[in-house]
């Protein structure tokens, strides 16, 4: 898994970075169009970009840039980010319009009975681009990162998806296994690679 590294700040509005495609589903089948997606870090924050040029459906409680639970019920793009050493790891959700959601695990599907505080941490972005494109991002402190899944010293990600809602499919950027979508496989996901942007 790719994250793209800048020596210069990053910010909204002023993103220029490489995108890669999410192009088949669970079970092989195309997305078309793709979900764009984007990993990149600076000296502050992690970025988690999504794009597709497609109208979406959005959770019906979800609140532009707001934190909402469930969205995985509707469209929405997931970053997973893990400590391979503890097995803990982060799920960020994110909204066609920004709104989002987190967890923490302990070990697949079980929930940390002592959440971070995200809501102190992340900040959501959006616009919406006409003709049902979309672009949505979430930054991430790199110091929150380091401290919940030990970011910068091994650490492995995965982004996947849920599109074309109400007949959802399921999308993943690294190969799971299993006959049927399941996400929460921490120990499938890809280490990050760093590379300059």
């Amino acid at each position: 898994m790719q994250i793209f590294t800048s020596e210069r700040p990053l910010a909204w509005g002023e993103l220029d970075l490489p995108v890669l495609g999410m192009t088949g589903d669970w079970y092989g089948q195309p997305l078309d169009p793709p979900l764009g997606f984007t990993i990149a870090a600076d000296s502050s924050n992690l970025w988690f970009v999504a794009t597709r040029q497609a109208p979406a459906l959005c959770h019906p409680g979800a609140e532009p840039g707001g934190f909402t639970e469930g969205l995985w019920e509707y469209d929405v793009a997931e970053l997973f980010m893990a400590d391979p050493e503890s097995g803990a790891y982060l799920e960020f959700n994110l909204a066609p319009n920004g709104a989002w959601w987190a967890a923490k695990f302990t070990s697949p599907r079980v929930r940390s009975q002592v959440q971070p505080d995200f809501g102190a941490a992340v900040t959501a972005h959006f616009s919406d681009g006409g003709d049902g494109t979309w672009f949505a991002a979430l930054a991430i402190p790199t110091a929150f990162l380091k401290e919940h899944v030990g970011f910068g010293s091994g650490e492995t990600a995965n982004v996947t998806c849920i599109m074309n809602s109400p007949q959802q499919t399921f999308h993943s950027a690294c190969k799971l296994p299993g006959s049927e979508p399941d996400f929460h496989q921490p120990s499938h996901f890809s280490r990050l690679v760093r590379i300059p942007a």
